[in-house]
C-alpha cells in the first residue's frame, strides 16, 4: 500500500482517468494535455479517499510524502515557494467526484496565506488591498470549511466593519478595514476552536485535504447522491491548482460559462463574469454579474481566445462544457470544464444539433437525454392568456411552471413536501444545505444569486422550476413572509413561479400541455429507428388512449375495465349485479351494463385503430364497488336513533350483510382476477361480449382493429383454459349473430410466483403474456404495497437493505428471475409468444432496459411516460446491444 501512487500531476492524467482522478481532475488534465491556459497543480485520487475511510479517516500511508514531493514540483513549475514570505505560492484546494456534484463538497481558495505571506502577496502584486481581501477570503473559507465554524460569525464581523466604514460594498473597504477583519476572522478562529489560525502553509494544505476527504460523506453529499442515484463508494479527488487571481485590479476578472445555453439549448455562449473579483462571488451570488457578451466590449482579446477555447473544448468533449475561468492582468486561464447540467429542453436540442453538425451520432445523442427529465417536458406551463398578477420578477434560472404554498425553510418543504403538499421554497439564496428541501419543493425562487448560482444549477438539475436574483423581495425569516412594494406574502400563501420568464404570481394559476418542439420529436423518432422494445400505453378511456396515439403509443397494454365500473351512473347498476340474490337478477344488471362497456370498448378500439389494444377482464375484488361498511353503520344508527324511514333502514341493513359477507381480511390475494370470473362467469361473459360487439361495429366501419383479451390473476393453466373457453364460446355466439368474422387473441396476465414457475403449462393455452409486476413484486416480495411504502419500505433504502424501492424500480434479483424463467418457459412451449409489461415499471429506464435484456416485446405505461419508454428502450439497445 505504501508503494502505490496516490498523488498525479496534471500532465499525468487524461480525460478517460475519470474514475481515478475525479471529474474535474481528469478534466484539469485533459486540457493541459490540450495545451490550455490551466494554472498547474496536482490531483489526489479516488482512491486515496476511500481508502482514508477504510483507515478510520486517517490518510493513507505513503501519501502526504508524495504530495510534498509533488508540490515542490509546482513551485518550480510557478517559480514561486509555498510558505515563502516574498514569493508565496497560493493553492486553490478543491473537491472533485468521478459524477459531477456542484456544490456538494467544499472548496478553499488561497491556502498558504499567513501573516508574513500575505505582506509577500502584497508586495508582488502591488496592492495591499488585494491581499488583505486574499488572507480575508481564505480565513473565512478555511474556518467555515476546515474548522467547521459557521459561516455566518464571519459574516457579522464583516458586516460590523462595513458599518463602522459606512460602507455598503465589500468593494468599498479600504486595506486598513481588510486588515481589522483579518484579526476579528483570527479571534473568531481561536474563540471558536481554541487554538490559533494554523501559520504553517503545509499544516493548512493537510487539514483542508482532510475536509474535502471529509465532506464526501456530509448530510447534505449523502443526500444529493441518494437522490441522484450516485454510488456511495466513488469517492471524492482532490485537486490542488496554483491560484489565478481575478481580483487584483480592473485588467481581472471571473466567471462561469456555457458553450451553450444551458436552458433553451441554443448555440450561443452563455454565462456571467465579474471584474475584480474571486470565484465565489459569481456562484454565491454575492454580487450581481455582467452576461459574458459584455466582456467582448470590455476586454476584446480575452473574449476573443475565450470564445476559441470554447470551441475547442466543446469539440474535444463533442458535448456542451461548463467552463470556470479566470482572469489575471488580462491573460486568461481555464480553470475548469466538464460536462453542462441542462434543462430537458436544452439537452434535446443540443443532442440534435450536435448530429446535423456532424459532432455526434444519433445513437450518441438518444443517451444525452435523461429519461426521466422528460417528464418536465411533458407537464404543464403557465396558460399564456390567463389574468396574471404579476408582483415581481427576476431571472428565468430554470424552466417550467410551478404553484405551491410558500415556505422559507428546507427542513420544512421537505417535511409539506413527503405529506403531499405543494410548496414553492422561497429563500434569499440556497446553499447545498437545503438540497433536502429543494427535491421536495415544487419550484425555487430567490432574491439573489444568478443563472449560475446554486439554487439555479441545482433545479436545471431536477427539471425543477426556479427564478433566481428577484430582488425586488424581500425576505424576513423571522416573521415567516416577504415583501414586494406593498404588498405582503406569508408563509402558506399560494405562489406561481414561471422558470421562463422569471415571473412570480399571486396565487394559483391556469397550466397548459406544452408543446413538444421539432427536436423533441426528432430525437424520439430516432430513438424509434435504434430500438428493440415496443412501446404501448395504459389506458382506460378513448382520451386517453389519443394522448397515448399522440406521444407514439405502438398499441394498448393494458385497459383496466375496472375504472369504467366506478363512473357513477354505473356504479348503482354494478352495486345491483354484487349485490343480486339470483343469476337472474346478476343477468339483469348485467344486461344494463352491455351497452355501456360496448361504448367503452368501441372508443378505445377505435383510438388506437389497427394497433393492439389489451382489455383485461374485471380485477378487483367486489367489494370495492360497495359502500364502505363503517359508514353504513353511520347511517344506520343514524336512522336508528333519528326514528328514520323504515324501508331505508332495512335496505341499508341488507346492504350492510352484503358488504360484510364481501368483506375479505387480505382482499389483495382473495376473491378477485379470474377467481371472480370462475364463480361468476357471467359477468367475464358479458366483458367479452360487449368487446366484440365493439369489434363487429368497428369492422363494419372499416376500421381494423386488433382486440386481446386479458385474463387476471391466473394461478394455474386450469383457471385459463376454463376462461378461455367462456370467451371463445361468447366469440363465436357473435359472429354467428352478426355474421362478421373477427380475429383476437386471449392471454394472461402474469402476476404471482405460481404462474411463473408453471409458464410453460400455461403457455400452452395463451396467446401472449403481460407481466403484472406491480403484483408480482407484492407477492413475490411478501409485500402489500401500500403498508409497506407508507411504513417500513423508506427505511429497507435508507439501510441499503435493499437499493431501491422495488415498486419504483424492478426488483431484478427477485421478481426479474422469475419474468426471465416464465419468457424461457412460456416460449419453449410458443417460441413466438408476446411478452410484455404492464405494471408502474413499464415507464422507468432501469426497468425498462430489463425487459430489453430478457427479451420483451414492449413495454406498457401511462401515456405520459410514452416518450419516456421510447428513448430509454433506446439508451437501453444502444448499451446493450
Amino acid at each position: 500500500m505504501a508503494g502505490k501512487k496516490w498523488v498525479y500531476a496534471f500532465e499525468e492524467g487524461r480525460a478517460e482517468m475519470k474514475n481515478l482522478l475525479g471529474g474535474k481532475g481528469a478534466n484539469l488534465a485533459e486540457m493541459t494535455y490540450i495545451g490550455l491556459p490551466v494554472p498547474p497543480g496536482i490531483i489526489i485520487t479516488t482512491e486515496a479517499c476511500n481508502q482514508f475511510y477504510l483507515e478510520n479517516r486517517q490518510f493513507p500511508p505513503g501519501m502526504e510524502e508524495q504530495v510534498r514531493e509533488k508540490i515542490k514540483l509546482l513551485e518550480a513549475k510557478t517559480g514561486k515557494e509555498f510558505g515563502n514570505a516574498e514569493n508565496p505560492l497560493l493553492v486553490s484546494v478543491r473537491s472533485g467526484a468521478p459524477i459531477s456534484m456542484p456544490g456538494m463538497m467544499d472548496t478553499v481558495l488561497n491556502l498558504g496565506l499567513n501573516d508574513q505571506t500575505v505582506e509577500g502577496l502584497a508586495a508582488a502584486s502591488g496592492d495591499r488591498r488585494f491581499a488583505l481581501d486574499c488572507y480575508r477570503r481564505f480565513l473565512n473559507m478555511f474556518g467555515d470549511v476546515v474548522l467547521g465554524i459557521e459561516h455566518a460569525k464571519f459574516e457579522r464581523a464583516l458586516e460590523t466593519q462595513k458599518n463602522k466604514a459606512n460602507v455598503k460594498f465589500d468593494s468599498q473597504l479600504t486595506a486598513e478595514d481588510w486588515q481589522v477583519v483579518v484579526e476579528e476572522y483570527k479571534k473568531i478562529i481561536k474563540r471558536e476552536t481554541g487554538n490559533p489560525f494554523p501559520q504553517d502553509p503545509i499544516e493548512q494544505l493537510f487539514k483542508a485535504i482532510y475536509a474535502v476527504f471529509n465532506s464526501w460523506n456530509t448530510d447534505r453529499a449523502i443526500v444529493y447522491r441518494k437522490v441522484n442515484k450516485i454510488p456511495e463508494d466513488l469517492g471524492t479527488a482532490v485537486n490542488i491548482q496554483a491560484m489565478a487571481f481575478g481580483n487584483l485590479g480592473n485588467d481581472c476578472g471571473t466567471g462561469v460559462a456555457f458553450t451553450r445555453n444551458p436552458s433553451t439549448g441554443v448555440n450561443e455562449l452563455y454565462g456571467e463574469y465579474l471584474i475584480n473579483a474571486q470565484g465565489e462571488d459569481v456562484v454565491a451570488g454575492i454580487r450581481t454579474p455582467q452576461p459574458i457578451a459584455t466582456l467582448k466590449d470590455e476586454m476584446p482579446e480575452v473574449y476573443k481566445q475565450f470564445v476559441e477555447t470554447c470551441n475547442l473544448l466543446e469539440k474535444h468533449y463533442r458535448n456542451m462544457q461548463d467552463i470556470e475561468f479566470t482572469i489575471e492582468r488580462g491573460k486568461l486561464f481555464i480553470l475548469q470544464t466538464r460536462n453542462g447540467k441542462r434543462t430537458a429542453q436544452a439537452a434535446i436540442k443540443i443532442a440534435v444539433d450536435m448530429v446535423n453538425e456532424g459532432l455526434i451520432t444519433k445513437e450518441v445523442a438518444v443517451t444525452r437525454v435523461e429519461p426521466a427529465h422528460l417528464d418536465h417536458l411533458l407537464h404543464r406551463r403557465i396558460d399564456p392568456n390567463a389574468k396574471l398578477e404579476i408582483i415581481a420578477k427576476g431571472l428565468p434560472a430554470s424552466p417550467g411552471a410551478a404553484a405551491g404554498k410558500v415556505v422559507f425553510e428546507a427542513d420544512e418543504a421537505e417535511k409539506m413536501g413527503q405529506e403531499g403538499q405543494k410548496v414553492v421554497l422561497v429563500r434569499t439564496e440556497t446553499t447545498p444545505d437545503d438540497i433536502h428541501g429543494i427535491v421536495q419543493a415544487q419550484g425555487i425562487l430567490t432574491s439573489r444569486g444568478g443563472m449560475t448560482s446554486h439554487a439555479a444549477v441545482v433545479a436545471r438539475g431536477m427539471g425543477k422550476p426556479c427564478v433566481c436574483g428577484c430582488e425586488a423581495i424581500r425576505i424576513d425569516y423571522e416573521k415567516e413572509e416577504f415583501t414586494v412594494n406593498n404588498l405582503t406574502v406569508k408563509k402558506g400563501d399560494i405562489i406561481s413561479i414561471d422558470g421562463a420568464t422569471g415571473q412570480v404570481i399571486l396565487g394559483e394559476v391556469p397550466m397548459i400541455d406544452p408543446e413538444l418542439s421539432s427536436e423533441f420529436q426528432q430525437l424520439l423518432e430516432w430513438a424509434d429507428e435504434i430500438r428493440r422494445l415496443g412501446v404501448r400505453a395504459n389506458a382506460d378511456t378513448p382520451e386517453d388512449a389519443a394522448k397515448a396515439r399522440e406521444f407514439g403509443a405502438e398499441g394498448i397494454g393494458l385497459t383496466r375495465t375496472e375504472h369504467m365500473f366506478m363512473a357513477q351512473d354505473r356504479l348503482p347498476i354494478v352495486q345491483e349485479m354484487i349485490l343480486a340474490s339470483s343469476d337472474a337478477e346478476r343477468d339483469e344488471a348485467l344486461a344494463k351494463l352491455l351497452p355501456m362497456q360496448e361504448e367503452d370498448f368501441y372508443g378505445i378500439l377505435k383510438a388506437m385503430e389497427s394497433l393492439p389494444v389489451t382489455i383485461r377482464l374485471l380485477d378487483p375484488p367486489l367489494h370495492e364497488f360497495l359502500p364502505n361498511a363503517e359508514e353504513l353503520m353511520v347511517d344506520i344508527t343514524k336512522l336508528r336513533l333519528a326514528g328514520g324511514d323504515s324501508k331505508e333502514l332495512a335496505e341499508k341493513e341488507d346492504l350492510l350483510k352484503k358488504v360484510r359477507a364481501l368483506s375479505e381480511f387480505n382482499p389483495m390475494l382473495g376473491h378477485r382476477g379470474c377467481r371472480l370470473g370462475i364463480t361468476f362467469p357471467s359477468i367475464y361473459a358479458m366483458q367479452a361480449r360487449a368487446i366484440f360487439q365493439a369489434v363487429v361495429r368497428l369492422i363494419k366501419e372499416g376500421y381494423k382493429v386488433i382486440p386481446e383479451v386479458e385474463i387476471p390473476l391466473v394461478i394455474d393453466v386450469n383457471e385459463l383454459s376454463f376462461l378461455r373457453r367462456v370467451v371463445d364460446e361468447v366469440a363465436e355466439a357473435v359472429m354467428q349473430e352478426t355474421g362478421t368474422q373477427f380475429e383476437y387473441t386471449v392471454g394472461t396476465m402474469i402476476e404471482v410466483p405460481r404462474a411463473a414457475l408453471l409458464a410453460d403449462e400455461i403457455a400452452g393455452v395463451a396467446d401472449f403474456f403481460s407481466f403484472g409486476t406491480n403484483d408480482l413484486t407484492q407477492t413475490t416480495l411478501g409485500f402489500s404495497r401500500d403498508d409497506a411504502e407508507g411504513k417500513f419500505l423508506q427505511e429497507y433504502v435508507e439501510k441499503k437493505l435493499l437499493a431501491e424501492n422495488p415498486f419504483v424500480v424492478l426488483d431484478r434479483k427477485g421478481v426479474g428471475k422469475l419474468m426471465e424463467m416464465a419468457v424461457k418457459q412460456g416460449r419453449s412451449v410458443k417460441p413466438e409468444l408476446l411478452v410484455g409489461i404492464c405494471g408502474e415499471h413499464g415507464g422507468e429506464p432501469s426497468s425498462i432496459e430489463f425487459c430489453h435484456l430478457t427479451g420483451l416485446n414492449y413495454v406498457s405505461c401511462s401515456p405520459f411516460r410514452v416518450p419516456i419508454a421510447r428513448l430509454a428502450a433506446a439508451q437501453a439497445k444502444v448499451k446493450n446491444g
